[in-house]
């Protein structure tokens, strides 16, 4: 069976899309209870993979080079990957589809896509649609050249939305920061832009925010899902459901169920939540460790109260990693002075440090063999800044394997 083929808007380094190929190790604490049971072999610290799904990415595309850096670091290996990442802004690569300049090699089943949430986040300023930064990054708009109201960097959903409009796909997923729901009505307006898409073209489910920590995540990170689907692709059945109840029939959701729950032990069928020492399992200290990513962490100075003074909680989900670095990333470790909780490890003369660039990359659930750090090429700030800025790979396995089931059932058949 040929695999669905995925077009990856923001792209950064690709966590949305190894979620969406499948075929990457996680801990068995990240395993569902059907995972769990059907998985014979797991390594000395307690990973094994997952199983591969049935899409692949052939378009790919961000503003940033290393992110460039780090995905085709990585799935070249996998499979040949030449060509398929663009270091452009989405708004230059829809103007060249439009034009006829740029034309994809293969028709888009799927289009997923992260439009920049810098401008939506509670950690920011919060400026939404009136970003003064531009489509290219984190440069400020440039009078007279760009138009500010839709090539601003929070209006980047509207070129995904244009996106969609001239490759017509089956579906389409965007996600966002959980600020961008109690950013007034900023939710509402975006999911009416995206159903408008070619004459009202498609139709966009009830948006649901994602904790990750419900799907097996060791990390409390909240995501907004956009989900929209192809109305001339749907099977007429299915479309008359949608129209008239607001949504999907419930054993075709396309947001998957928590794998799950809050609380430790198993309740209504959900496994405890997986835990930073669940994700560190197996690594070594820095000193240690042949891992560039693994010895790679900030030696930023201790500032009591300040953001990334805190201890990470081996025994709970890591902190939301954000792209960010030096004196913002936790600590894997304090000293007692500082109100450290690892006296074990401090009794064995282990040092008070930050989180690895490693270790952040584990609570986000992406593999070891996904390089954060090589030499000349991605320095531990770019390590860093590249996996705050990520999907986390499991969340996304979550979402791909959701729609793969519901696949034949949802669309009309090719």
């Amino acid at each position: 069976m040929s695999k669905k083929k995925i077009a990856s808007l923001f792209s950064g380094c690709g966590g949305m899309d190894l979620g969406f190929e499948g075929d990457f190790p996680i801990h068995k604490s990240s395993m569902s209870s059907d995972e769990l049971e059907v998985t014979k072999r797991f390594n000395k610290s307690g990973f094994a993979n997952l199983p591969e799904a049935n899409f692949e990415t052939i378009f790919a595309c961000d503003v940033y080079e290393k992110a460039q850096i780090a995905w085709e670091s990585f799935f070249q290996p996998r499979r040949d990957v030449n060509g398929v990442y663009h270091l452009k802004s989405i708004v230059e690569i829809v103007k060249s589809i439009q034009s006829g300049k740029f034309k994809l090699k293969e028709p888009v089943d799927v289009v997923t896509g992260g439009f920049p949430c810098n401008d939506f986040s509670v950690a920011g300023k919060r400026m939404g649609f009136k970003s003064p930064k531009s489509h290219l990054g984190n440069q400020a708009m440039l009078s007279g050249i760009e138009d500010p109201s839709i090539e601003n960097r929070g209006m980047l959903y509207y070129w995904m939305r244009e996106f969609i409009a001239v490759t017509n796909p089956y579906v389409f997923y965007a996600e966002n920061v959980r600020g961008l729901v109690s950013l007034g009505d900023a939710k509402d307006i975006i999911s009416k832009d995206f159903a408008s898409i070619n004459k009202s073209g498609f139709f966009v489910l009830p948006v649901r925010v994602l904790k990750a920590i419900e799907y097996g995540v060791p990390q409390k990170r909240e995501r907004v899902i956009f989900i929209g689907l192809n109305k001339s692709k749907v099977k007429p059945e299915i479309l008359a459901f949608m129209e008239k109840h607001g949504t999907l029939p419930s054993e075709l959701d396309l947001y998957p169920d928590p794998t799950h729950g809050l609380s430790l032990g198993d309740i209504f069928g959900l496994r405890g939540l997986s835990t930073s020492a669940d994700a560190f399992t197996g690594l070594e200290e820095p000193e240690f460790s042949p891992d560039l990513s693994q010895q790679a962490f900030s030696k930023a100075a201790y500032l009591h109260k300040m953001q990334g003074s805190a201890e990470v909680s081996l025994t709970k989900p890591g902190p939301t990693i954000r792209a960010e670095h030096h004196g913002n990333i936790e600590y894997r470790r304090l000293s007692l002075e500082h109100g450290g909780k690892s006296a074990e490890e401090l009794s064995q003369g282990l040092p008070e440090r930050r989180l690895t660039v490693r270790e952040c990359a584990r609570l986000q659930t992406f593999p070891d063999d996904y390089r954060f750090v090589i030499p000349k090429k991605l320095s531990q700030s770019d390590g860093y800044k590249l996996i705050g800025n990520a999907v986390p790979p499991l969340l996304a396995y979550r979402l791909a394997k959701q729609l793969e089931k519901a696949w034949d059932e949802i669309f009309i058949p090719t």
